[in-house]
């Protein structure tokens, strides 16, 4: 049995988004002038921030906003799932009105994008009655767009989403529901994800009030997250083989790594994907486990195929 860990750099291979050092490097296109000033003000922050601490991650600008006064705090807020929704989203003409567009999960157009088409392939290899789940930190929606509602579920098949579907007329018409067998748990929530409800796109994600789990040294679960959590446990559990992409283990970064380790702790081999593999960091977390590393596909994926099959 085989589980899948993606963490960010699996979004940054197949879809070019941003890690955290790079979350503010402000390349998004503000809608309006409401973002206009969002964006503005978040800029004006991080300048400052970086002014008085040259040498602090982006990850401690992160921790420091979230005790910003609320306007500040809001906008950071409101940024960290927008940059995650930028190549996703775009303005349209409807009924003479300029309004925005967020992609889908099942929306046909997102086969228009090669990051998709990128992460749909590699995923592809792996669907299979041995795949116990999906596990990933990341928020955006890479994998969802990837695999389509009637490949996965959030731990609750059949669970109804809100939001249209690919071109509905009306929602209740034609709702759109995760009919998929395979578990996919989102660690630090989703720019889909409310503390309510879950929805068909990220727009969440774009009004600043997606339930996320923002990129800090001390990470603090929601207590909406903790089922999600125990779908992850469930999915490491019952694996034998792990694949990690993308993720660095940074010792910050306490909760994951426990987790890693105690759902984990059965495991009999680990693969990591990176171009960096942290085989050192990983070792000290599954000291039982057989751990081997390459890099990231199509440069290595004769040894992922000879790992996943051996």
């Amino acid at each position: 049995m085989l589980a899948l860990f993606l963490g960010a750099g699996f979004s940054a291979w197949a879809a070019s988004l941003p890690v955290a050092r790079q979350l503010f490097s402000f390349d998004l296109e503000p809608f309006g002038p409401r973002e206009e000033k969002r964006l503005a003000l978040v800029k004006a922050l991080k300048a400052s921030w970086d002014s008085a601490h040259p040498n602090c991650d982006s990850e401690q600008f992160v921790a420091a906003a979230l005790d910003f006064p609320k306007n500040g705090k809001e906008a950071v807020l409101w940024y960290l799932g927008r940059v995650l929704s930028e190549p996703f989203v775009w303005e349209k003409i409807h009924f003479g009105r300029v309004r925005r567009h967020t992609l889908m999960i099942d929306e046909y157009r997102k086969f228009q994008f090669s990051g998709v088409l990128k992460a749909q392939k590699f995923l592809q290899t792996f669907l299979s009655p041995a795949l116990t789940g999906i596990v990933t930190t990341n928020y955006d929606l890479v994998i969802e767009y990837a695999l389509g509602t009637r490949t996965f579920n959030y731990g609750n098949p059949y669970e109804r989403l809100l939001g249209r579907g690919p071109y509905p007329v009306s929602q209740w018409r034609s709702p759109v529901i995760l009919k998929g067998n395979m578990p996919l748990a989102k660690l630090h929530g989703s720019i889909s994800w409310d503390e309510h409800d879950r929805y068909t796109d990220g727009r969440r994600g774009l009004t600043g009030r997606a339930l996320i789990v923002p990129p800090t040294p001390e990470k603090q679960t929601p207590d909406a997250l903790r089922p999600v959590w125990q779908a992850a446990e469930r999915i490491l559990r019952h694996a034998k083989k792990l694949l990690v992409f993308g993720f660095a283990f940074n010792p910050y970064d306490e909760a994951t790594i426990n987790l890693l380790r105690e759902a984990g702790c059965k495991l009999e081999s680990v693969l990591l994907i990176d171009p960096v593999p942290q085989i050192q960091r990983a070792s000290d977390i599954w000291p039982r486990s057989k751990i081997m590393a390459c890099s990231s596909p199509p440069h290595d994926h004769g040894a992922i195929n000879y790992w996943r099959l051996a």
